[in-house]
């Protein structure tokens, strides 16, 4: 599961990168009772959806609780990714097949 941080960001300043290095030290796409849906996604769909999660929360016009909602689905999202690209990477590397997450 991935390692929520400590709190999401306090201004709009927020980024895909400061996203996605939040997850990676949990490379599992374990996306947790709140986001059942995420497990199906494909990586390019997932990766459009976290795109846009940073956009929204970038421009800092979402209110709190709609913005902790959409950090935690960015978390979960950033995972899945994570996910998706060990797979690649081990797929590629011929250490052992890569299993849709």
């Amino acid at each position: 599961m991935a390692k929520a941080p400590s709190s999401p960001p306090a201004s709009g300043d927020a980024s895909a990168a400061a996203v996605a290095d939040a997850s990676a030290a949990a490379p599992t796409s374990e996306p947790g009772p709140e986001f059942p849906d995420v497990a199906d996604l494909s990586y390019e769909t997932a990766r459009d959806e976290l795109s846009a999660i940073v956009a929204q929360l970038e421009g800092g016009q979402v209110p709190l609780e709609e913005g902790m909602r959409l950090w935690r689905r960015g978390e979960a999202l950033a995972a899945h990714c994570t996910s998706w690209l060990d797979g690649a990477q081990r797929q590629i590397s011929g250490s052992g097949p890569a299993a849709a997450p």
